[in-house]
């Protein structure tokens, strides 16, 4: 595939809002889990929330999005610049010339939850001023995101679980290619709430501590919540040595189980092998590995033994979920930023929260930082359902 550059990027998480605290809290290996109080929820768990998102509602212009998820997206998009090199590109394309895909995995589900307390005693009706399509309609976060910003281009959301955001960088590289577009504000947004909370709690996949991915004694995620976002362009002749490029893409479904990964990581691995031949790359071309990791133990398993398959069993890896949760929809978006930061700053995250890696899992993988200039790198997501993602990113001086 050509390349696309990321014109633009930024990442909001349990970690801070924007780049730098992102970078800062990566760098001095820092999580952003804690035990978890949101809402009602007083389950034994911990959890990667952001502060301050229900801090303030949406301005009027955008009130008929209003519910937490769309409060998330808006508190992103107004870091690093986003929004303004947003409408610099739409300026030299046209505002109908710029798409958004975007994933989630529960959009503004919270609302519907809180507006099942509120039921008319006698009819059972929900509550007048509840906003399905503003809020719970899956489609809300592209309507909104694109509505935010002024876009009038296509519009796409994918929900397929944990892989949700990192497929849209595939279906955006597709439309560009196809000259439906000439840009794409790519990204995920997912929010905290009930249903995944007590879903994965009553599905036995939670730990009661931090998340340890890959750690001999790993027993579960942490959830988090989290929004990113990336502008996809065509990469300009005077980019820098340091920008960051998208490489290649690669997509699977194994369908082998509903929550459960082939115990071979054969999606996995088909996933990773198309990321490679659309970069037109081997294994030895990738320098480090952001694993998908949510630290159960069948997930962890099956994606080292994919990982040994396709890149072998010696390059660094890491899953930056002990640090940030798993983010689930936003979890692909959230970690190609961070891939980014990677290949930017030249460093290689240590795996937050692990102590002692199994040993049985061929992977190399990093307990902590190691600076390295990196070139090439790859980012791993894999939801529910066996949808698999792959992406391959690189520096451009690297690539050139």
């Amino acid at each position: 595939m050509t390349p696309l550059a990321l014109a633009s990027y930024t990442a909001t998480s349990a970690l801070g809002r924007g780049l730098e605290p992102t970078l800062a809290a990566l760098q001095a290996q820092r999580s952003g889990l804690a035990p978890c109080a949101f809402e009602t929820v007083r389950l034994a768990m911990c959890v990667g929330e952001v502060p301050g998102v229900d801090a303030a509602p949406l301005p009027a212009a955008l009130a008929a999005f209003e519910c937490r998820n769309n409060r998330l997206a808006l508190l992103a998009l107004g870091q690093d610049g986003f929004a303004a090199a947003v409408a610099r590109s739409a300026a030299r394309h046209g505002a109908a010339r710029i798409g958004v895909f975007v994933g989630t995995s529960t959009s503004g589900i919270l609302e519907t939850e809180q507006a099942f307390r509120r039921l008319d005693p006698v009819s059972g009706a929900l509550p007048p001023d509840f906003r399905y399509r503003g809020a719970h309609n899956t489609f809300s976060l592209g309507a909104f995101v694109q509505r935010a910003l002024g876009l009038r281009g296509p519009a796409v959301v994918i929900s397929s679980a944990c892989s949700s955001s990192a497929k849209v960088f595939a279906s955006a590289q597709r439309a560009i290619a196809a000259g439906l577009i000439e840009a794409a504000v790519v990204g995920g947004v997912d929010s905290l709430c009930l249903t995944t909370l007590y879903g994965f709690h009553s599905l036995q996949l939670v730990s009661t501590g931090p998340c340890r991915p890959f750690d001999v004694a790993r027993d579960g995620i942490s959830i988090g919540e989290g929004a990113a976002f990336a502008l996809l362009e065509r990469p300009a002749a005077a980019a820098g040595e340091d920008s960051v490029l998208l490489l290649g893409t690669g997509e699977s479904s194994d369908a082998y189980h509903m929550s459960s990964p082939p115990p071979d990581g054969r999606g996995a691995a088909a996933a990773m092998r198309q990321a490679l031949a659309a970069a037109g790359l081997g294994a030895a071309d990738i320098d480090y590995i952001n694993l998908h990791g949510t630290a159960t133990p069948s997930n962890d398993a099956a994606e080292a033994i994919a990982v040994g398959a396709v890149l072998g069993a010696a390059v660094p890896a890491s899953s930056t979920k002990g640090a940030t949760g798993h983010a689930l929809g936003a979890a692909g978006a959230l970690e190609a930023v961070i891939c980014a930061l990677a290949l930017r700053h030249g460093f290689m995250p240590g795996g937050v929260n692990t102590a002692a890696v199994d040993a049985a899992l061929p992977v190399s993988y990093l307990l902590g930082n190691r600076d390295a200039r990196l070139r090439r790198v790859m980012s791993n997501s894999f939801g529910f359902g066996g949808s698999n993602c792959s992406l391959v990113l690189a520096r451009a001086g690297a690539h050139a």
